[in-house]
């Protein structure tokens, strides 16, 4: 009896000097990992390092970019997924990792809506539906009714088969009951110069490529996706004053790590990631890029993500498009 009241006596003493568990106060404790499943240079790798530079500020530790490109961000996504999920490790990626390849992909070697804890969607920017400057149709209604006159031969450029701009005409396509001739491009830029020289007809291009092109004159927008006209180009109408509903396609870049972070580290992480994205110089670096904030909390991407995903593989399957 004295034996077990001396074992008693020693482990409240081991319990008042041994450490406390580990909290989401004290994460970070070391350097984060940020994956982005696209070459340096791009839209998410961009959104990835805005994002970064402020959450440091915040977190007080350094958040290292991993450019992690490869099979139409299938290759980084899967990294991420596979990771420690620690909070250690995050992913930051575009549309197409968390909802278009679900569509186009058979075999995915992720679950975007499973694999993942859902942190915050970050920014998201419309396409505008452009042409070249010297195109006969002088607007909206013209473009629509010279492709209803000359089914097939109008030259519409994209960024690469299945892209987000690729899907967002496919989607018009199917809506107008119109069709062109899809010109998949190795990326937006080249896309873009073709247009210009006037080798391709028509895109839905990015707002933040785009729009300085129209400002120059080089390329006319006839129309945007978005829910409301935007500040950048605030003389094209959306695609809903023109009468089209259910075109409103924005590309958007989300933030997530993967599934079974801890749920203090979670709500944390969510929480200083909505911070940062609130901060005027993020908003202001984000502008002039054609991006608008969004900072939602993970319910409501989880949310979003599903309708898209959803979305995608119906205009997937009518389109009959095939995988990249």
């Amino acid at each position: 009896m004295r034996m077990l009241k001396v074992l008693a006596v020693a482990a409240c003493a081991l319990a008042l000097v041994a450490p406390p568990p580990a909290l989401a106060t004290d994460y970070p404790t070391r350097n984060i990992t940020m994956i982005v499943p696209f070459p340096p240079g791009g839209a998410s790798d961009t959104a990835a390092r805005v994002v970064s530079q402020q959450l440091e500020k915040q977190l007080g530790k350094n958040i290292i970019i991993e450019n992690k490109p490869g099979a139409t961000g299938n290759t980084g996504a899967r990294l991420a997924a596979s990771a420690a999920p620690d909070g250690y490790t995050l992913l930051c990626a575009a549309l197409s990792v968390w909802s278009i390849n679900a569509a186009l992909f058979k075999n995915l070697p992720y679950d975007p809506a499973k694999d993942f804890d859902h942190l915050t969607i970050a920014v998201r920017t419309p396409n505008v539906l452009v042409v070249r400057k010297d195109f006969p149709a002088k607007d909206y209604k013209e473009f629509v009714e010279y492709l209803k006159a000359h089914p097939g031969e109008v030259t519409f450029a994209s960024s690469g088969s299945g892209s987000s701009d690729h899907l967002t005409a496919e989607l018009w396509w199917q809506k107008t009951d119109t069709k062109a001739n899809h010109i998949p491009y190795k990326g937006g830029g080249p896309a873009i110069a073709d247009l210009i020289g006037g080798h391709a007809d028509a895109s839905f291009a990015n707002l933040g490529n785009i729009y300085p092109q129209v400002h120059l004159g080089k390329v006319r927008a006839l129309a945007i996706t978005s829910e409301k006209r935007d500040p950048l180009l605030p003389e094209v109408p959306t695609l809903a004053e023109l009468g089209l509903q259910g075109a409103e396609v924005y590309s958007w870049q989300a933030l997530g790590g993967p599934k079974g972070m801890p749920e203090d580290v979670r709500t944390k992480l969510a929480t200083e990631m909505v911070k940062a994205l609130k901060e005027p110089s993020v908003k202001e670096a984000f502008a002039k890029t054609g991006f608008e904030i969004v900072a939602n909390t993970p319910e409501e991407f989880r949310a979003f993500q599903a309708g898209e995903i959803a979305r995608w593989k119906e205009v997937v399957a009518k389109g009959n498009i095939p995988s990249p």
